[in-house]
């Protein structure tokens, strides 16, 4: 009380009227001006095609009311007589108004930055693109305002290095005591970085299997196909081995079939043409190989090897069922029969099993092929 009655007795009406009127004029030029160059800067932006005019309009329109009535109260009170501990705490104040402000413009400015420089790209990297912008949006504004509030801090007369010290020390024991967070935190910063997968991407993990949605600071998100949305630890996920379907370029087919064993040799080798022919009449498929393999239990094993020039599951089985249903129909052209599982069982007759008790020799056995239920 005895700063402000002393502020009224030093001053007259006359320096309060000079004061107002200068603190008002201030604030209502800055908001002109800052209207009247947006509003030029628009019309350029709008008619270039170039970055930097949208880049300034971004800036400028972040500037602060607050900030213009920082600098007309400073102006003003230069008409003032002030006492010495007031005006150290109003410049003081006008330097915190500046730092924010500027904290501000640069926020501004880094998020207009990071949007454009990862807006660009092919549209098969939007989600490494996404997961790189908010990571290092967060780190970037973090970082930013960490600094902002050391240098209000120090503005306002604390000894910021006795504070950063003692920070320091502090940190490792909360270090420490959250090393688990921290290790995730590193962890997605790893995979911001290295990109194992990104927002999109199908993958398995272990038995989990899923596409991922989002990629946050402590946990990843994955919707499984049964819908459920499954939470994995950053750390614990890139402990485990990840297979990323999405970026699989072409897919490999495997699969057999098997013929009967009443199959003449000149047929067999005639089979792995047929299969070729199937295959190749196929759009988006690479014929690589099919091999009369191995004598099986109950049929004449063929191996057949090819690609799908597309990682899509849904056209692979589309693919698969065209190549089985030709398969049948070329088969029973060329009157091929597919082998199904039988077993063929050994029965000795009574007579004869008498007959070798008697004559000590072996038992000639009745052949009576039986197949399975």
């Amino acid at each position: 009380m005895k700063m402000i009655s002393l502020l009224f007795s030093t001053n007259g009406t006359h320096e309060w009227l000079l004061a107002c009127l200068s603190a008002i004029t201030t604030i209502a030029a800055i908001y002109l001006a800052r209207q009247l160059v947006l509003h030029h800067l628009n019309r350029v932006a709008s008619a270039t095609d170039t970055l930097i005019d949208d880049f300034f309009v971004e800036v400028l329109s972040s500037t602060r009311l607050l900030f213009a009535g920082a600098v007309g109260l400073y102006l003003g009170t230069h008409f003032l007589t002030l006492p010495e501990s007031m005006g150290r705490w109003i410049d003081r104040l006008f330097v915190a108004a500046l730092i924010l402000q500027a904290g501000i413009w640069t926020n501004r400015a880094m998020g207009f930055w990071l949007l454009h420089r990862f807006a660009q790209g092919d549209s098969q990297d939007s989600g490494a693109r996404a997961m790189t912008q908010s990571m290092l949006s967060f780190l970037g504004r973090f970082a930013l305002w960490s600094l902002v509030i050391l240098l209000l801090l120090d503005n306002m007369g604390l000894n910021v290095t006795a504070l950063v010290t003692s920070l320091g020390i502090g940190g490792i024991a909360v270090a420490l005591a959250v090393q688990n967070i921290l290790g995730d935190l590193f962890a997605s910063l790893s995979i911001s970085i290295d990109k194992p997968f990104v927002i999109g991407d199908f993958i398995i993990v272990d038995d989990l299997m899923g596409t991922v949605e989002h990629v946050g600071l402590k946990t990843t998100r994955i919707r499984s196909l049964s819908g459920e949305q499954i939470v994995f630890s950053n750390n614990d996920l890139l402990k485990c081995r990840i297979r990323n379907y999405q970026r699989m370029q072409e897919r490999r087919v495997v699969f057999p079939i098997g013929v009967t064993y009443n199959t003449s040799a000149q047929t067999l080798e005639e089979i792995p043409r047929l299969i070729r022919k199937s295959i190749e009449s196929m759009a988006k498929v690479r014929f690589d190989r099919a091999h009369f393999k191995a004598f099986g239990p109950s049929s004449l094993d063929f191996e057949i090897v090819y690609y799908v020039l597309d990682p899509d599951y849904q056209l692979y089985m589309d693919i698969q069922q065209t190549i089985n249903t030709q398969l049948v129909r070329e088969f029973a052209q060329h009157q091929i029969d597919f082998a199904f599982p039988t077993q063929t069982l050994h029965f000795a007759t009574p007579m004869t099993v008498t007959q070798n008790a008697k004559e000590g020799s072996k038992a000639l056995p009745v052949d009576r092929a039986v197949s399975p239920a």
